[in-house]
């Protein structure tokens, strides 16, 4: 079977081929969990070797790398607090040497992204030394989180300006201003002796006691979130990156003294939904002479900005729209 990357005569509404991508799952992903009678709950996210797949579909310099990982990690995990149907999704678009910073995860758990350098912004920044932080590489611009649902259903959408040194921050001024929930969120991402490696503690504080019916008053549940919170500093990114250290022995090691109650674990996996029939009915929207001026030597190419993977169209396939 040829590669579904290169020029085919199967008409496009036939071919629906993947690309050469990885077929990686990690079952326990997520890890949802609440404190018993406490106004606290959270989810640990460690994406584990699909870090590594994900992250290196680009030839980014570390700093960027490092970034895209920290987004992954967060988008799986806010993903996971919601009910929904569709793609939750956070980007960040700014005027620094990375412009374009994209995360989306579906409700089943499928996850993709990537970050847009500019090249000659990237080499500037990297020249006055050290390793650019998050608020240097995005520089001034904004960042939205949006959960769509589908055509059928509303789309939610919360933006802010971008806020703080690190991604860290600036969702916390998200979450300051947009939803008025008080969070801890703590992100983590570095290459590994076994690849690169991302995830995430997110900790918010929710009504009453956790749900679970004892009533608490304002100062004891002002005090169980503050103690909740100052546990939850106390991670490292060694321990949240370390494959050998699994989920629950970590959370047990922050919050056992707290009525820790983990919840059913929730699968991530690769994501990129990108196939030869989705691009060729996005290259069936251009005119003849658009798609006349894109092709060379008679052969498209379109590159999927996630998995980085170049699809060949041949010219003649290619009908594109009726231009009246």
């Amino acid at each position: 079977m040829s590669s579904p990357t290169e020029p085919s005569a199967t008409p496009a509404f036939l071919n629906h081929d993947r690309p050469p991508v990885p077929d990686l799952v990690v079952p326990r992903g997520v890890l949802p969990f609440h404190l018993h009678r406490r106004p606290v709950r959270g989810r640990l996210i460690r994406l584990g070797p699909l870090a590594d797949a994900l992250l290196t579909r680009h030839d980014n310099d570390p700093s960027v790398t490092v970034l895209a990982g920290q987004a992954l990690a967060l988008t799986a995990g806010l993903a996971a607090a919601l009910k929904f149907r569709g793609s939750f999704s956070l980007q960040a678009k700014g005027d620094g040497a990375v412009p374009m910073l994209l995360a989306d995860c579906t409700d089943t758990g499928a996850l993709r992204g990537y970050a847009r350098a500019d090249a000659a912004r990237l080499a500037s920044l990297l020249a006055e030394g050290g390793a650019p932080g998050a608020a240097a590489l995005l520089g001034q611009g904004y960042l939205a989180f949006t959960c769509d649902q589908g055509p059928d259903m509303d789309r939610y959408q919360g933006i802010v300006a971008i806020e703080g040194d690190s991604l860290t921050e600036m969702t916390g001024a998200y979450f300051r201003s947009s939803e008025q929930l008080a969070t801890h969120v703590h992100l983590a991402c570095a290459e590994t002796p076994a690849g690169w490696r991302a995830g995430a503690l997110i900790l918010e504080r929710v009504a009453g006691a956790g749900g679970i019916g004892e009533e608490m008053d304002a100062d004891a549940q002002e005090d169980a979130w503050r103690t909740a919170v100052a546990l939850a500093a106390t991670l490292t990114d060694g321990e949240l990156l370390d494959d050998a250290l699994p989920g629950e022995r970590l959370l047990h090691r922050l919050f056992h003294a707290e009525g820790l109650a983990v919840d059913r674990a929730r699968a991530l996996s690769y994501g990129c939904r990108c196939s030869r029939a989705r691009l060729a009915g996005v290259l069936g929207g251009f005119g003849a002479e658009d798609l006349d001026h894109m092709a060379e030597e008679g052969t498209i190419t379109m590159t999927c900005e996630f998995c980085n993977i170049g699809f060949r169209f041949d010219r003649a396939e290619i009908s594109g729209a009726v231009e009246r």
